[in-house]
C-alpha cells in the first residue's frame, strides 16, 4: 500500500504586543493612511525582549503536537525555517525549540528560505516521510523580524511582524488526505532584492568595514517580480495536476502585501471567499505567514478535514515555491 505524507495539525502563536500603524507616527515620517493604502497592514505583533524565535516556535509547536494527538516521543525529525533565529549559525533554533518541547535524540536542524520557508518545509518533509525514513515531522516556521528591522527605514520597519507557525506532517494511505505536490525554487542572482547583511568588525586580520545586520529590500522591484513569479508557479503546479481555480477550497499566499495577494488572486480568477488574507492583522512574518493564515481559517471554524489547499510564496534568496495539499486532519 503506497504511503503519503498528510497534514494532520496546524497551530500558531502569536506575541502579545500588539502594534497598530499609528504607533509609527511616533518615530517615522509616516501615518496610519499611508502604510494601510500601500500594504493592507492595519496591526503586527512585536515578541517581548526575552522571547525569542525557537520560544514563538515552541508554543505554536506544543499546539500542534496536542491537535495531532501525538506525544514528543512520537516525533522523529524537527525542521524550523527562520531568517531571524536566536543565535548566528549555532545552535539551531530547531535544537533550542525541541530542547524546550522535551524531544530528545532526534534530528533538528534549520533552514533558511525567508518567506517560502515553509513550503521548502513542506517539501522535505514529503521527502522525508514518502522515502520511509521517518513517520511525524515536526514543521516549524518560527519568527522573531522584529530583532532584523531598521526602525528609522520606514519602507521596512512597517511592514513585518513576529509569529510562528507549527504543523505535523505524518503519514496516510488516502491520496485525498495528503499533501498532493511541492513545487520550490530559487534564483541567487536577485540576492540583493531582499537581504539581511553580516554584522562585520575591522580586526588586525580582517580588514572589513562595518556593516549594520538590518533586513534591507528593494520594495519596487520585489513586488514586481513577486506577481509575475507567483502567478506563474501556480499556473505550473496546477497544470501539473490537473487542477482547476474552482477546485480549489482556500489559496492561502504568503501574507506580504495586500496588493500582491490581490493581483496575484485576480489574475488566478480565485474568488474572494477562496482567497485567504490576514496581512492586515500580522503584518509579513515572514515563513511563519502561511501557517499562521491556516491556523486562522481552522480556528474560525472554515478549514477542514479534506479541504484542498493551494499555498504560494516568494521570499529573499529569492527563493519561492508552490503546494498543492489536503488538510489531513
Amino acid at each position: 500500500m503506497k504511503k503519503y505524507a498528510s497534514l494532520k495539525s496546524i497551530a500558531s502563536y502569536v506575541p502579545s504586543r500588539c502594534v497598530k500603524n499609528s504607533d509609527f507616527e511616533e518615530i517615522l515620517d509616516t501615518s496610519d493612511e499611508w502604510i494601510r493604502k500601500r500594504t493592507g497592514i492595519q496591526t503586527r505583533y512585536f515578541a517581548s525582549d526575552d522571547e525569542n524565535s525557537s520560544d514563538l516556535g515552541a508554543r505554536a509547536a506544543k499546539l500542534a503536537l496536542e491537535r495531532s494527538g501525538l506525544d514528543v516521543q512520537d516525533i522523529d525529525l524537527v525542521i524550523v525555517a527562520t531568517l531571524s533565529p536566536d543565535y548566528l549559525g549555532m545552535p539551531s533554533s530547531a535544537c533550542l525549540l525541541s530542547a524546550k518541547l522535551g524531544i530528545r535524540n532526534k534530528p533538528a536542524f534549520d533552514i533558511s528560505a525567508a518567506c517560502s520557508g515553509f513550503i521548502y518545509l513542506l517539501s522535505l518533509a514529503k521527502s522525508f516521510i514518502e522515502s520511509g525514513a521517518y513517520e511525524n515531522i515536526l514543521i516549524v516556521g518560527a519568527e522573531k523580524v522584529s530583532s532584523v528591522l531598521d526602525f528609522k527605514d520606514r519602507s521596512t520597519c512597517v511592514l513585518f511582524g513576529d509569529g510562528a507557525g507549527a504543523a505535523v506532517i505524518g503519514t496516510t494511505s488516502e491520496k485525498n488526505k495528503s499533501i498532493l505536490d511541492v513545487h520550490i525554487s530559487s534564483d541567487g542572482t536577485y540576492y540583493d532584492y531582499l537581504l539581511t547583511p553580516r554584522s562585520l568588525k575591522e580586526s588586525k586580520f580582517l580588514q572589513e568595514k562595518f556593516a549594520p545586520q538590518y533586513l534591507q529590500m528593494k520594495g519596487n522591484e520585489t513586488f514586481k517580480l513577486a506577481v509575475k513569479t507567483l502567478t506563474s508557479d501556480v499556473k505550473e503546479i496546477m497544470k501539473k495536476n490537473n487542477i482547476f481555480s474552482k477546485d480549489i477550497d482556500f489559496f492561502i499566499p504568503h501574507q506580504a502585501n495586500l496588493r500582491i495577494i490581490s493581483a496575484v488572486g485576480e489574475q488566478l480568477k480565485f474568488s474572494s471567499e477562496q482567497v485567504v488574507v490576514t496581512v492586515e492583522k500580522y503584518g509579513n512574518t515572514s515563513a511563519a505567514s502561511i501557517p499562521m493564515a491556516m491556523n486562522d481559517i481552522y480556528e474560525n471554524g472554515r478549514l477542514n478535514g479534506g479541504d484542498l489547499m493551494l499555498l504560494d510564496a516568494f521570499g529573499g534568496g529569492l527563493t519561492w515555491g508552490s503546494a498543492l495539499l489536503y488538510f489531513g486532519a
